[in-house]
C-alpha cells in the first residue's frame, strides 16, 4: 500500500472507544490485572504525557515511573473522561504525523483493540482488504524489532490469501507463522495464546519460537 494511500488509526481509533462505551470501565482485557481504564489510561498517557509517554515501553525506573503516571490516571479521571479523550485523536505534534500514525498508533490501537475484543469473547473481526494490506505492510516493517528476541531459528511470515511470504530473521531451521495480517500482528506483539496463526517448520525452529518472548 503507497505511503500516499488512506490511514486507519482514526477508524479504529473511534471503534475502540465505542467498544469501551459498549463494555464499561471493567471489563477484562489480555493485560495481566488490567481493565478497561487501565487500558484507556495507557492510551491517553501515550499520547498526551510528554514525560510519561515515551518511558511505557522502556525497562527499570522508567517503565515504573509510566506505569505509576498511569495508574494515577486512571485513579483521578473518570472513565468516559478517558475515553473521550482518546476519541478525540492525537494532540498537535508528533503524533499526528502521517507515519506515525500509520506504523506505531495503527499498530497500538489495533492490538489493544483485539486485547479488549478478545478477553471479552468477542473473536476476530473481518477487515476490509485495504485495512488487510496496511496491516501485512506493518507486520513486514515491525516483525524484526519484536521478535528480536528470538533466537537459533530463523523467521517468515506468510499472507496465504496473496501468497506473499516475507522473511523477517534469516536462519535455519527456519519457522514460518502464516495467516490473516491482523492475526501475524498480534503474535509478533505477543498475544500467541489468542492470535489465529499457523506456526509451521521443523520442531526445534517452532519450539525456539514458542519459548521466546515475543513484543515490545
Amino acid at each position: 500500500m503507497a505511503a500516499t494511500g488512506p490511514l486507519f488509526d482514526a477508524q479504529e481509533r473511534l471503534e475502540l472507544c465505542d467498544l469501551f462505551v459498549r463494555l464499561g470501565p471493567s471489563a477484562p482485557t489480555l493485560l495481566d490485572g488490567w481493565t478497561a481504564t487501565d487500558l484507556a489510561a495507557h492510551l491517553v498517557v501515550r499520547e498526551r504525557d510528554p514525560l510519561a509517554g515515551p518511558c511505557l515501553v522502556l525497562p527499570g525506573p522508567f517503565g515504573r515511573f509510566a506505569a505509576r503516571r498511569q495508574d494515577r490516571l486512571a485513579g483521578r479521571r473518570d472513565f468516559a473522561w478517558l475515553v473521550e479523550r482518546l476519541r478525540s485523536g492525537p494532540p498537535i505534534g508528533f503524533f499526528r504525523l502521517r507515519w506515525v500514525r500509520s506504523l506505531p498508533t495503527l499498530n497500538e490501537l489495533f492490538v489493544h483493540h483485539e486485547d479488549l475484543r478478545r478477553a471479552n469473547s468477542l473473536g476476530p473481526r473481518s477487515l476490509v482488504p485495504e485495512m488487510e494490506a496496511a496491516l501485512w505492510r506493518n507486520v513486514r516493517r515491525s516483525s524484526r524489532y519484536l521478535t528480536r528476541r528470538l533466537r537459533g531459528a530463523g523467521l517468515a511470515v506468510e499472507w496465504p490469501r496473496t501468497g506473499e511470504l516475507v522473511t523477517i530473521r534469516s536462519g535455519e531451521p527456519t519457522a514460518r507463522l502464516s495467516g490473516p495480517p491482523g492475526e501475524l500482528l498480534l503474535y509478533v506483539f505477543g498475544r500467541q495464546a489468542v492470535a489465529e496463526v499457523d506456526v509451521v517448520g521443523p520442531p526445534e525452529a517452532v519450539a525456539s519460537l514458542r519459548r521466546t518472548h515475543l513484543g515490545m
